[in-house]
């Protein structure tokens, strides 16, 4: 199944650029000129990554991302941050992003930093279901060991 990829960027060259490129390269593309607009929309779009322009009209992206990951369904959907922002780096670790991509950018850079992106948040979330499961299993071995003990 293809990996859906949301952009949000008020620049629509660099929005259609982008999603040509990645339409090429195997990835369903949603885009979004506003950081508002993704909000309503975030179940229907269901992204498995969202490339976050800095500087956007209104919320921009630094908010944007700060509710992302205080969200609880969205906390988990990585967050890349593009800009031209000259500390973007010390910007995305500050606002829990996780990764960031200077404009401009050559095209094979963003792919790798995508792929690596989405791989990274597969396998967390993959450790996480595991820990869960293991959780689950210890807890129903001391409610049965419990459970022998007032039966006796």
């Amino acid at each position: 199944m293809k990996k859906k990829i949301l952009i949000c960027d008020d620049d629509p060259d660099i929005l259609l650029v982008c999603k040509l490129i990645l339409q090429k390269n195997d990835f369903d593309v949603e885009t979004s000129t506003t950081c508002e607009a993704i909000f309503p929309a975030m179940k229907d779009i269901a992204p498995d990554l969202i490339l976050m322009d800095v500087w956007i009209p209104e919320m921009g992206g630094e908010a944007a991302t700060l509710k992302l990951k205080a969200g609880a369904s969205t906390k988990h959907i990585p967050v890349i941050l593009f800009s031209a922002h000259k500390e973007l780096e010390s910007l995305a670790k500050k606002i829990n992003a996780d990764g960031y991509i200077q404009k401009p950018f050559e095209m094979a850079e963003l792919i790798r930093i995508i792929k690596q992106s989405i791989v990274t948040a597969e396998n967390n979330r993959m450790n996480y279901s595991s820990e869960f499961n293991r959780l689950l299993r210890r807890l129903r071995e001391n409610l049965l060991h419990k459970h022998e003990w007032s039966l006796r």
